[in-house]
């Protein structure tokens, strides 16, 4: 699985992108920053505040309870606001 960061979860997380290979109970995007606030102190710090935090998984937004496979590309971002 891709993961892509953006933003300030790229600075909080130090990369830019991860090939990440998660438990196979990792089904959902929500379990999927669960389980990546785990992998150091500045993904912790990223997923520390879900509320901002905005997911699409293969180029199309996903809320928390979308599913996600080993072959999806996975980026996180801020909340986008328009003007």
């Amino acid at each position: 699985m891709k993961v892509l960061y953006f933003a300030w979860l790229r600075s909080q997380t130090g990369l830019s992108e991860e090939d990440v290979d998660p438990p196979a109970d990792v089904a959902t995007v929500g379990q999927l920053m669960d389980w990546l606030a785990e992998r150091s102190p500045g993904h912790a710090e990223a997923f520390a505040n879900l509320e901002a935090v905005r997911c699409a998984v293969n180029q199309e937004y996903a809320k928390p309870d979308a599913a996600v496979g080993r072959d999806d590309e996975v980026a996180f971002f801020p909340p986008v606001t328009g003007g």
